[in-house]
């Protein structure tokens, strides 16, 4: 039990009026807690209550009988006694005569009304009495004080409601209705005499126009009060008379609004008013659907992108939805009557004739095509409804299909031959008929899995029927295939031949009603067409995806007949044409059917690349002796990487493959890159190492540790490393270079340690920093990238968890800034053992030049920025430092601005820097910002901070600010704007817009600075984008609004920018958000603007040309701005007036 000074404190809070609304909410919620966890029963509630519900102040009352009923809502699913709810609804209905406690009184009832019987209901003479009370008490107008029995509740409810226009009262009215409906479903009860004069009052409000706005204290939508109004309409089938004529009437209405509705309403009231009653309207219902399926049905899609497994894809829209849907709800109802209104209705025996002579799709008439589409759209949803009308429909409509085609069941042995019959007897509107029955026919079979409704189903007409017919169909829609022009990629005579040959062989029943030998002749067509028609682009396409779709369903009957068809004879053939010379099938489109029909099934999968994986191997073993070998083997891999790689982690295919495939390549790395080149195998390089990234990452620990083991066994195996030895070998960084096999090893070992997961234990982990730190300062990028990697995924000192690896972070920063290295006279670097006649040095002094030598200093710097990336990305404070390293490379001439490193500039005379070694500290700060897609990713492991970048961005700007400001040297100028330009661009939006007026001159700087580098084009796109943020936000208007001079100059020098077209249509729409300022600002520039602008209307991207326009008009608008402020100033005078 609570105790009772933290209940009353609770109780007091949400009682008194003067406490926050904050604070009621919190004791309302911590009172319901204590209900719900039995720490306080709802009695005992009601005892510590007893005060503040019978106090004699109407506010304390009011609080005190609310609090009460909110509670109960809260614990409307905890069981109640039916005693205590029936003690709560006795309390709750008297006090509906309280009119100051009103409120609570109304919520309590409807708590209680609301509870399901599963915790305690109200029952139905419990239910009466609030209902009798609410009628005593909130009568509308005043009634008679004597006893009227049933009537004086009917009668109150319908004044209650006539003429209501508050929505929530509304939705009360509705649902007292549907409970009255619900309590009284005697046909010849009381109700029945009240019927009509019920619905006239409910009448006027459909469909419901609700232009109550939805904010402030009504949460109610249109679409609440229309359900509930929808659901008292259906709740009353003595209302069938009247709401059925009704809603008739307004499908025809012009108002779409009560088309739909009435749609929705027909559903709802047919489903609960039964077959019987909605039987009579059947004729009628049925031509007003077709009315509305031919007004709102729009243009088949005979694409196959995106087009739907079954059937033909049409544009979605609820008219033509709601219309089928209810379609289908009278076929279930009274399917006899209504597939015999369907079958003997006028247009479909119009349809035939019209139909009947045409062969191709474009010779029908256009207005047929639409009847036709109306035609076919019904026969699907009569198809898939229920068994019946599928019998039905293919008794009749099938059959007199088939006979129009030249089939009829006395011809149908004669045919059976498989023979395709001659082309002119193909007509399109048939086969298309046939499409959407077949689609119907099997969306009904798809969802009888089970054998003995599958068996039931195997003896059903229509099965039967197109068992007898396959042959025939196969014939036509193969024929379809053989005359098509492929010229049109929604060409409709493709769509209809490869469609109806797989939906014939997606029907999932085995053997029946299409038998294994058409099943096989449709696998063998599809696959003759992959073979040999590639030349025919949109077939080919549209028989992998038939291919791909028939792989799929049947797929999931592993062992079916069926599914071992298609793997000897796709699955097995597609693999085997990798190996394949002598056919002429390119090679990417071999990899396209490679990779999609592995993407049909696990089982197809693995087969797949078990294939792909043979291949790769037998050509990395001939690819120095063999171009083509080489360029396979990349295509290969690409395709793995790209395609088959993603499939395998979103679907859960095996990662043993994964992980014997990366071993794999790693048993063969050292025999494949024996080049003497480094471009010859540079793409092979790169494709291996995005393999081996995706495949580690994708990995469990457990695998990584496998890959990353046989990684590091190969890369002790190989004898120039000499990993046991590093620590005592000489690096000559002038003199000396890695052979290209070891480095291209060593950059494949790097794409390991990229993608392993922070807990993945690397081996020898102190050799291999030592070993990249060697090798980053040769320039190897993936070195480098590894090293950033590691650095950010390292466990720290100060974590409470249990350190696993042989080396902290600390431990590794430690490392690579103060491991004391030596340069010699004789341009060597290494480990200095104590003395030594060389110069002493750490990472940044080779950062800071003190080597002389450009080649070095620029590595280091690369090398530094990744590692500097990684720590940005973990938010470690150590990227203050790496960062003023950058900026000491940028202040030529400024020795005085940063002292961080000024200790080691003091041995050297002041000098200017090498302009390629400050465009490499200047793009350093694009490899801190940017998102890389090959490493330091969430997808590589990456351990990523929240809001990492903003932070940086603040503790930067104000630093960069100060140096441009003091900056002497034009190059050191243009360096900083650069590298501010990098933090810019990839800093989010939203904090650029709050800093904009400080930031917006030195943007227009950069903007100038960029353009007269050709190579700059993508740093100036950035900062547009920047720009045009700051521009279409009103936070930054105020700044903006200051600028506009310079501003407009900016972008009119960058519409001319000739290097790239965003540039340029980035350029003109700013000018378009600029032509947004007050008038006062822009209005002297127009000139100048719209003199510009014409030149860009001339420009050789439609792009720009459209962007021109628009400016044009919006700066035109600037004009008539101005002179209708002097018309309207003229119109004060008199007519004869006028200006001197």
């Amino acid at each position: 039990m609570a105790k009772p000074t933290e209940l009353t404190r609770h109780i007091e809070s949400y009682v008194n009026s003067s406490a926050t609304p904050t604070d009621q909410a919190t004791s309302l919620d911590a009172i319901g807690f204590l209900v719900k966890t039995d720490a306080l029963t709802i009695e005992s509630l009601v005892k510590e209550l007893e005060m503040y519900l019978t106090t004699t102040d109407d506010v304390v009352r009011a609080r005190g009988i609310l609090l009460l009923s909110e509670v109960l809502t809260l614990i409307e699913s905890k069981p109640l006694s039916s005693a205590t709810i029936h003690s709560l609804v006795g309390f709750f209905k008297d006090r509906l005569a309280d009119w100051k406690a009103l409120r609570g009184s109304l919520v309590g009832c409807l708590a209680l009304i609301r509870r399901k019987g599963a915790v305690g209901a109200v029952t139905g003479s419990d239910a009466k009495s609030i209902a009798q009370s609410f009628l005593e008490y909130l009568q509308v107008q005043s009634l008679g004080q004597y006893d009227r029995k049933g009537e004086h509740l009917i009668y109150g409810i319908c004044e209650a409601i006539d003429a209501e226009k508050d929505p929530d009262c509304l939705m009360l009215a509705f649902h007292i209705v549907e409970s009255l409906g619900q309590l009284n479903p005697d046909p010849s009860g009381l109700l029945a005499s009240f019927a009509k004069d019920l619905f006239d009052i409910l009448e006027a409000y459909f469909p419901i126009h609700f232009t109550h706005p939805t904010g402030g204290d009504t949460p109610v939508q249109i679409h609440d009060l229309s359900r509930a109004l929808m659901s008292a309409f259906s709740a009353i089938p003595l209302f069938e008379p009247f709401v059925i004529p009704l809603l008739l009437e307004k499908l025809s209405s012009s108002l779409p609004s009560a088309q739909i509705e009435s749609l929705r309403y027909l559903r709802s009231c047919s489903s609960k008013y039964g077959a019987e009653k909605i039987g009579k309207y059947a004729r009628t219902i049925w031509s007003s659907l077709k009315n509305i399926i031919s007004a709102y049905l729009g243009e088949p899609d005979f694409s196959f992108t995106g087009a739907p497994v079954y059937g033909i894809g049409f544009p979605e829209n609820e008219f033509v939805v709601e219309a089928l849907s209810l379609l289908q709800l009278l076929i279930v109802q009274n399917s006899s009557l209504l597939v015999s209104l369907i079958v003997d209705d006028e247009d479909f025996n119009i349809i035939f004739n019209i139909v009947a002579p045409c062969e191709k799709y474009d010779s029908i008439p256009v207005h047929e095509k639409k009847k036709l589409r109306v035609v076919g759209r019904i026969l699907y949803v009569t198809a898939k409804t229920s068994i019946s009308s599928c019998n039905a429909v293919f008794q009749s409509i099938f059959s007199r299909i088939m006979d129009n085609l030249g089939f009829s069941v006395s011809n149908i042995d004669s045919s059976a031959n498989g023979d395709i019959f001659p082309t002119q007897r193909v007509k399109f509107g048939f086969l298309y008929l046939c499409i959407e029955l077949l689609a119907g026919c099997m969306e009904l079979t798809a969802v009888s899995k089970k054998p003995a409704l599958q068996y039931v189903l195997e003896h059903e007409k229509c099965c039967t029927i197109l068992h007898n017919f396959s042959t025939p169909l196969f014939n036509a829609f193969g024929s379809v295939l053989a005359v098509s022009s492929d010229v049109c990629s929604h060409d409709p005579d493709i769509y209809i031949g490869v469609k109806g040959l797989q939906i014939l062989a997606m029907f999932c029943l085995d053997g029946f009603p299409i038998s294994i030998s058409m099943f096989t002749n449709i696998l063998r067509k599809f696959m003759s067409i992959i073979m040999e028609d590639f030349n025919k682009t949109i077939l080919w396409e549209a028989a992998l995806k038939a291919l791909f779709h028939i792989g799929s369903s049947v797929h999931k009957f592993h062992e079916s007949e069926k599914a071992t068809s298609y793997s000897s004879l796709v699955v097995e053939k597609i693999v085997e044409l990798l190996s394949l010379d002598d056919i002429s099938l390119p090679f990417t489109l071999k990899l396209e059917a490679l990779s999609v029909i592995g993407m049909t099934g696990t089982k197809n999968m693995l087969i797949v690349l078990q294939g792909l994986a043979g291949a790769v191997f037998g050509n990395l073993s001939e690819v120095h002796r063999n171009l083509k070998s080489l360029e396979t083997a990349v295509q290969l891999l690409q395709c793995y990487s790209c395609k088959l790689l993603p499939w395998i982690h979103e679907n859960g295919g095996s990662e043993d493959f994964v992980v014997q495939f990366a071993v794999d390549i790693w048993s063969q790395a050292g025999n494949c890159m024996d080049f003497s080149t480094p471009f010859e195998g540079k793409d092979l390089l790169d494709a291996m190492m995005k393999v081996m990234k995706l495949s580690v990452a994708s990995c469990s620990v457990e695998s990584q540790n496998t890959i990353t083991q046989k990684a590091n066994s190969v890369l002790s195996s190989n004898s120039n490393f000499q990993l046991n030895e590093l620590d005592r070998l000489p690096l000559t960084p002038g003199k000396y270079d890695i052979p290209l096999r070891d480095e291209w090893i060593l950059s494949l070992f790097a794409s390991v340690i990229i993608a392993v997961s922070p807990k993945t234990c690397i081996p020898n982990i102190r050799v291999l920093l030592h070993l990249f730190m060697k090798t980053l300062l040769k320039g190897v990028v993936p070195v480098a990238q590894a090293l950033g990697s590691m650095i950010n995924k390292l466990l720290s000192n100060s974590n409470d968890a249990e350190i696993s690896s042989d080396l902290t972070l600390e431990e590794a920063l430690d490392f690579i800034f103060n491991t004391k290295i030596w340069f010699s006279s004789t341009d060597l670097l290494q480990r200095c053992n104590g003395t030594s006649n060389g110069k002493e040095m750490v990472l940044t002094d080779l950062c800071l030049g003190i080597s002389n030598d450009r080649s070095l200093q620029i590595n280091a710097l690369c090398g530094l920025s990744w590692i500097g990336k990684g720590l940005l990305l973990r938010g470690h404070e150590k990227i203050k430092d790496i960062s003023m390293i950058f900026m000491e490379c940028l202040i030529s001439g400024l020795k005085s601005a940063l002292p961080l490193v000024q200790d080691s500039l003091e041995s050297i005379e002041e000098q200017n820097l090498d302009p390629l070694v400050m465009k490499s500290a200047a793009d350093a700060f694009h490899i801190l910002m940017s998102d890389s897609e090959v490493c330091l990713n969430k997808k590589f492991h990456a351990i990523v901070r929240p809001l990492y970048k903003q932070r940086f961005f603040s503790s930067m700007m104000p630093i960069f600010l100060q140096l441009i400001t003091k900056s002497l040297s034009p190059s050191s100028r243009s360096f900083l704007y650069r590298a501010f330009a990098h933090i810019v661009s990839d800093t989010p939006l939203i904090v650029i817009q709050s800093e904009a007026k400080k930031l917006i001159p030195i943007l227009l700087d950069c903007l100038s600075m960029l353009t007269e580098d050709i190579q700059d084009g993508d740093i100036l796109y950035g900062l547009l984008l920047v720009l045009s943020g700051i521009l279409t936000n009103k936070n930054g208007w105020e700044a903006v609004t200051e600028n506009a001079h310079v501003i407009i100059n900016c972008l009119i020098k960058l519409m001319d920018y000739p290097h790239k077209m965003l540039v340029r249509e980035t350029a003109i729409q700013c000018l378009v958000a600029m032509s947004q300022l007050p008038h006062v600002r822009i209005y002297p520039l127009r000139t100048q603007v719209l003199g510009a602008i014409s030149m860009a209307l001339d420009d050789k991207k439609r792009a720009v040309r459209h962007e021109a326009v628009r400016c044009r008009q919006a700066w035109l608008g600037v004009i008539c701005i101005k002179e209708s402020s002097f018309l309207k100033l003229t119109n004060h005078f008199p007519c004869s007036w006028k200006p001197s």
